[in-house]
């Protein structure tokens, strides 16, 4: 399996290493590859758009030509996990924040999003949430995270946090307001995993 991490910016090394982990304990060979540039996107089996400056992060997909590569690619069935910032980018719609900042955004998944829900860098937190699927509670790390205001009819809600929308999938699209990578619970990266196994 060929997992690619957009490595513009953002929680690289951390997703990396807990796919690396994740694969071990399900005994499925993985190869992590690093995407800076197009041209690579189309040859991976799942991607992962980590955390981050989403506002950053999207222009320079853009520029690099690798947000087409991944519209195409999500189109086609191929499975896509946005952490933290990378749950904005997969969004279909942002706040006025988004609007003010000329973000782009992929479009791809039928959700509203709050870009800054839980407040700045000093206000993050870890919290115990809910993950539909998981046997017990997912110690959640949020930094500077977005939210879920609105999801579409084919969105699965997965998770929510004080009433706040924080985990959602819709088909081959996982979206996350938190860091999974971050905890050393590598339950959420298996379950990304059984998305393409």
């Amino acid at each position: 399996m060929r997992i690619g991490v957009i490595a513009i910016q953002g929680n690289i090394e951390e997703h990396a290493s807990a796919i690396k982990e994740a694969s071990r304990i399900a005994n499925i060979g993985s190869e992590i590859i690093k995407i800076k540039h197009k041209g690579i996107v189309p040859s991976c089996d799942a991607i992962i758009i980590p955390g981050g400056e989403s506002t950053t992060i999207g222009r320079l997909m853009e520029k690099e030509g690798i947000s087409s590569e991944i519209k195409k690619i999500a189109r086609a069935g191929v499975p896509i996990m946005g952490t933290c910032a990378g749950l904005i980018l997969l969004a279909k719609h942002g706040d006025e924040q988004v609007e003010k900042t000329k973000q782009p955004l992929l479009e791809l998944m039928d959700i509203r999003v709050n870009r800054n829900a839980f407040g700045r860098q000093k206000e993050s937190f870890e919290a115990q949430v809910d993950f539909k699927g998981l046997d017990s509670p997912f110690n959640a790390v949020f930094i500077r995270a977005p939210c879920i205001t609105e999801a579409g009819r084919e969105v699965e809600v997965l998770a929510r946090y004080d009433h706040a929308i924080v985990a959602a999938r819709q088909k081959n699209l996982l979206a996350l307001a938190f860091h999974p990578e971050l905890t050393g619970d590598f339950r959420i990266h298996l379950y990304f995993m059984k998305m393409f196994k």
